[in-house]
């Protein structure tokens, strides 16, 4: 028998005994964390108002990135050490929101894994979006307008008024990316169900520094790499318990379209051939992962839910409205501002070293865990000449 012969019949390969020096979602610090313990942990120059596109990373999960990129680049091990950093995010992201990690998919975009979601809805349905809807969550529905779905909008603090009895899905985020406006998802929960409709919410925007009702999304989504300080790459999907059992012939319907080796019961015998054997939980929804990526993400996560989204949330809020004094400008609810400014006051901003974003025409701040009281001076200095 060859060489050949044999790589090909023999079994699957299993983790390598040298594994990365370093557990990629573990870190020396205490738990809890305060706001100001977990604080020193970010090293971001003074300015920074701009976390609704970016979070940048806590000590531990740079230091644990550079760590698995110079094993990358040594060849110093085998691979299977960061991909445990898939199922350590897991288990992190679902204490931060709140579920099971059995109900959690994993993947690389909040669009790619609501893809299969969109694929599952009947033909000739109706998808309710806000107007400002961030189109990850919009496109999706709308590329199968070619089999008759329909999407429509409502103004966003009016959406649980829109949703009549010919809608199937309510597609919404529970923050607005261009607004800041936190959406009431109980009122639009309640609303979809009395119709029938599947709740899908985008939670990019809040998890984080938003706590929400787990029970109120049929599918909620995530994207990490925003308030959840995480290397672009990582995404989350949670399915509800009863999604069976409130939507059963969409369940029929929802089929892991993008499923590999990463998604099946046993991960590490599932490298070739039939008989088709994914795993029985969400994780059959799973794609395969960009190693690296999910490196940085654990230890994010780990601060972030040592810390815990209520007093992330109390602290980030209290500095919007801080800011918004500073103009004076009524108190807010959500931890992203958007504010008028006309092109001097936008010169000015970016002549004084603050990084902000610009949404709809307006300047968008956004206030996080690493974010201080000198931040928003600055901000506030610059807008007000």
């Amino acid at each position: 028998m060859s060489a050949a012969d044999t790589a090909t019949t023999s079994e699957p390969d299993r983790p390598s005994d040298r594994e990365p020096d370093v557990d990629p979602g573990t870190d020396p610090l205490p738990a809890p964390l305060t706001v100001d313990q977990a604080a020193t942990l970010w090293e971001v120059e003074p300015g920074y108002l701009n976390s609704a596109s970016y979070g940048p990373p806590p000590r531990p999960a740079w230091t644990a990135l550079q760590e698995a990129l110079e094993q990358w680049r040594h060849a110093r091990t085998s691979w299977e050490g960061w991909a445990t950093a898939v199922d350590t995010s897991r288990v992190l992201f679902a204490e931060l929101v709140g579920v099971d990690a059995s109900h959690v998919a994993t993947g690389v975009s909040v669009s790619q894994l609501l893809a299969p979601a969109a694929a599952a809805v009947p033909d000739g349905a109706t998808v309710l979006v806000p107007d400002v809807e961030f189109t990850s969550n919009v496109f999706p529905w709308a590329v199968h307008a070619g089999r008759g779905v329909t999407v429509r909008s409502a103004p966003a603090d009016r959406l649980a008024d829109a949703i009549t009895e010919d809608v199937d899905v309510v597609a919404c985020s529970a923050v607005q990316s261009a607004t800041g406006q936190v959406t009431d998802l109980a009122a639009v929960s309640a609303a979809a169900r009395a119709v029938g409709a599947l709740t899908v919410v985008d939670s990019t925007q809040a998890t984080g520094w938003l706590p929400l009702d787990p029970d109120a999304a049929d599918l909620l989504v995530c994207g990490a790499y925003k308030w959840l300080c995480s290397p672009r790459g990582t995404a989350f999907l949670v399915h509800h318990p009863t999604l069976a059992d409130r939507h059963p012939a969409f369940a029929d319907r929802l089929l892991p379209l993008a499923a590999g080796w990463f998604a099946g019961a046993d991960v590490h015998d599932s490298y070739y051939g039939l008989p088709l054997r994914l795993a029985q939980d969400a994780r059959r929804f799973d794609i395969s992962p960009a190693w690296h990526s999910w490196v940085g993400t654990a230890p994010a996560l780990r601060v972030l839910a040592d810390v815990g989204p209520v007093a992330i949330g109390r602290h980030d809020v209290a500095l919007a409205n801080e800011f918004l004094a500073g103009l004076d400008r009524p108190p807010s609810d959500s931890a992203i501002v958007s504010v008028p400014a006309d092109p001097a006051a936008v010169a000015r901003l970016t002549a004084a070293g603050v990084r902000f974003g610009m949404r709809a025409g307006q300047v968008r701040v956004a206030f996080h865990l690493y974010t201080t009281s000198q931040d928003v001076e600055l901000a506030v200095r610059a807008l007000r000449g």
